[in-house]
């Protein structure tokens, strides 16, 4: 009898757990051929997508804007009417200020000066200027060239 129930209860046990295993199985595997599925990939669409991309503006005019300057030969120091700046040397840099250092614009600009005839960067035409005009260079005509004008868009600025 002993004999009778083991053999009983090992085949219940196997056939138990084998249909257990397998409905797991079974489960598992539709799982994953379900998943599978949407992933397959599809045929390719014959309607084709053409991507417009929208056309760049046109480039907007570049503004030059020329410089010019009153040279003050009594100082050496420039005057920028475009950029309202002062442009001197300070040991052997220019430099670029809204005020000259050393001298009130009033008494720089009771001083002669000249227009000065190129458009670029005065460090480029100082030797000349200071050959065509030395410290002690006057007017010939005693003009102050509008300097009444330029005294008055000074101190607005």
């Amino acid at each position: 009898m002993s004999c009778a129930p083991w053999r009983v209860y090992g085949r219940t046990m196997t056939k138990t757990n084998f249909l257990t295993v397998s409905a797991t199985g079974l489960i598992v595997c539709i799982s994953l051929v379900a998943a599978l599925t949407g992933c397959a990939p599809t045929a390719p669409s014959t309607t084709t997508v053409t991507q417009v991309t929208p056309a760049a503006p046109p480039p907007s005019p570049a503004v030059v804007v020329e410089d010019d300057y009153d040279y003050y030969p009594g100082n050496e120091v420039y005057y920028s009417r475009n950029r309202h700046e002062y442009v001197y040397r300070e040991g052997n840099s220019w430099v670029r200020r809204s005020q000259p250092r050393g001298i009130t614009v009033d008494l720089l600009l009771a001083m002669p000066s000249v227009r000065a005839n190129f458009h670029d960067s005065p460090e480029r035409h100082h030797d000349d200027m200071v050959r065509n005009y030395p410290r002690n260079w006057k007017r010939p005509d005693n003009k102050h060239d509008d300097k009444d004008d330029k005294k008055d868009d000074r101190k607005r600025n």
